[in-house]
């Protein structure tokens, strides 16, 4: 997939992949596609509130070998 900017959030714990995440978006434009590479396990349903509580698509998430990608869709 596509993706405008990727940050790699590996081996940090929440909330920082949220709060760097949240950084990250603001330096982008609307339409945009955020990648965001975490290990965190917790983070799978930390992006999932994310992207409720603020509007930003989660348009997939995966999993390869304990690290998770995600793609945001800045609103």
């Amino acid at each position: 997939m596509n993706f405008d900017k990727e940050l790699d959030a590996r081996g940090l714990n929440c909330p920082l992949p949220i709060l760097r995440t949240k950084k990250s978006l603001a330096d982008m434009k609307s339409g945009q596609i955020l990648k965001i590479l975490a290990t965190d396990p917790g983070s799978v349903k930390d992006f999932q509130a994310f992207s409720k509580q603020t509007g930003n698509e989660l348009l997939n998430s995966t999993e390869v070998n304990g690290e998770f990608h995600f793609w945001l869709k800045k609103k």
